[in-house]
């Protein structure tokens, strides 16, 4: 009975960082803002903002594991908006990055008198923000629901088997975000220069808001 009670625990928990890293490694729009975010701010900033994103994983994990099928058809009909909704913040995020990249760098090269200038996002802000991006995707819950459905017996699944899931899930989306967040401050060490700031800001940006754009499709 103990070993099988361990082989269960052990299978959710693969099955966890399975599903974790399925939904956490392919970068889209959420995980270049991350970058850009980081490489123009401060690791600690970046790491907050990663555990953001994989909050945001880890709930939706939890919230398809109890609500299982019946929560993603009840998502269905509102699919798109919250679709456009997620775009819609994404654009503004593009567009505002852009704006403020090429102020700051035609400040810098104009040495115009000293102006207040927007002070970067705290890190508990960050965490906040990129929470509130990724759970407005609802993607996420649809492709955790399915996974659960796919593998769960027709016997309700024991909690600690539904825990050592989420929290693999949460774990696996962790490391992952927190891997995106160091690039980005390695990035932003590198690209110290006013004009590297300047072009990566426009390119992460346009990234960003091209995504966006294919997002509602």
């Amino acid at each position: 009975m103990e070993a099988h009670a361990s082989h269960v625990v052990t299978a959710a928990l693969v099955a966890g960082l399975i599903a974790g890293y399925g939904i956490a490694v392919p970068v889209g729009a959420v995980a270049t803002y991350l970058v850009s975010l980081t490489a123009r701010t401060s690791l600690r900033t970046g790491v907050c903002a990663a555990l953001g994103v994989a909050t945001a994983d880890g709930l939706y994990a939890l919230v398809a594991t109890l609500g299982g099928s019946a929560l993603a058809a009840a998502l269905r009909p509102v699919l798109g908006p919250l679709r456009w909704a997620s775009a819609l913040v994404l654009a503004i995020l593009a567009v505002r990055g852009a704006v403020i990249a090429v102020r700051h760098h035609r400040d810098h090269r104009l040495a115009t008198t000293a102006r207040s200038t927007p002070s970067p996002p705290s890190p508990a802000r960050a965490y906040l923000a990129l929470l509130g991006i990724t759970v407005l995707n609802p993607t996420t819950v649809i492709y955790f629901a399915a996974l659960v459905l796919g593998t769960r017996a027709t016997d309700a699944v024991p909690p600690l088997e539904q825990g050592v899931f989420v929290l693999a899930a949460f774990a696996a989306s962790a490391s992952w975000q927190v891997l995106l967040a160091g690039g980005g401050a390695l990035l932003g060490r590198v690209l110290t220069g006013q004009r590297g700031r300047l072009v990566t800001a426009l390119v992460s940006s346009g990234v960003i808001l091209v995504l966006a754009v294919r997002m509602p499709v």
